[in-house]
């Protein structure tokens, strides 16, 4: 996957961020797009732009994918309009933050299932078409949150944990089948995401543009790599628990996370 010219990419959560970045930079490159998200005004205004400067093909496919079913209606809504996916950017994803107690049991119910369910099963319809053609990469939006428990974000946490380890398996399971896995995993990055969260408390060290993260995970697509982390810093941070105990890093990551409500608790 270092040559995406004349390839088809589909990217969750394409409307904004990350996602938004994605399609323009694979864009840029040639690469004929699926877009999917909930706004379908954005993905059209994108479509319409990506198409008018880079002169690529586009589709926009409107698709809440923290719905029971939306994963399989994407995969066959894409198989019909005849779009053979190569490159699969797992994207999609929100936070919630607080006291678990206080947080939403239906919102942390839509965060698992878009962190981890949509997720895996779109990797599971989209991988064996790869896999025939021996050919194609996946993409796995994971977080520098992934690489230790997130106090106040638990489930947030959790999910992104699950994303990292699910995708270093499969990384493993495919590295000589012609398919790349690879997991990307961003620390705090200029995006709606701290607007959908309801609070900057959740920021940890400045924050990266999308543009800045993109580059760095199509510059790891082709090296072999099971996960990317954005930024020396941010790599350093989630290698730290590797180096103090659990309880210590436990604290640390307590601290920074904790909201301001109850900073003085």
């Amino acid at each position: 996957m270092k040559h995406v010219k004349n390839k088809w990419a589909l990217i969750t959560g394409a409307s904004s961020g990350i996602g938004a970045v994605f399609a323009q930079e694979l864009a840029a490159r040639g690469c004929h797009v699926i877009l999917t998200a909930r706004s379908e005004s954005k993905l059209k205004e994108l479509a319409r732009q990506l198409s008018r400067t880079h002169g690529i093909q586009t589709e926009v496919i409107v698709s809440d994918l923290s719905q029971s079913g939306a994963s399989s209606e994407l995969y066959r809504t894409c198989t019909e309009r005849g779009r053979k996916v190569d490159l699969l950017i797992n994207n999609a994803g929100f936070a919630t933050h607080g006291t678990f107690e206080d947080q939403s049991i239906e919102k942390n119910h839509e965060q698992i299932m878009l962190n981890v369910t949509s997720l895996v099963e779109l990797t599971h319809l989209f991988l064996p078409e790869m896999l025939r053609k021996k050919s194609g990469a996946v993409i796995n939006v994971a977080s520098t949150a992934a690489f230790q428990p997130s106090p106040y974000m638990a489930v947030y946490g959790a999910t992104k944990a699950f994303v990292l380890s699910f995708t270093q398996a499969l990384w493993a399971e495919n590295r000589n089948r012609g398919v790349q896995f690879l997991t990307l995993c961003p620390g705090s990055t200029e995006t709606a995401f701290f607007e959908a969260v309801g609070t900057d408390d959740a920021v940890v060290g400045k924050k990266a543009t999308p543009k800045h993260v993109v580059d760095v995970a199509l510059r790891a697509l082709g090296t072999n790599r099971s996960y990317v982390v954005d930024g020396r810093m941010n790599y350093f941070v989630s290698q730290l628990n590797r180096i103090f105990p659990k309880k210590v890093m436990l604290q640390v990551v307590s601290g920074l996370l904790r909201p301001s409500s109850q900073a003085s608790k």
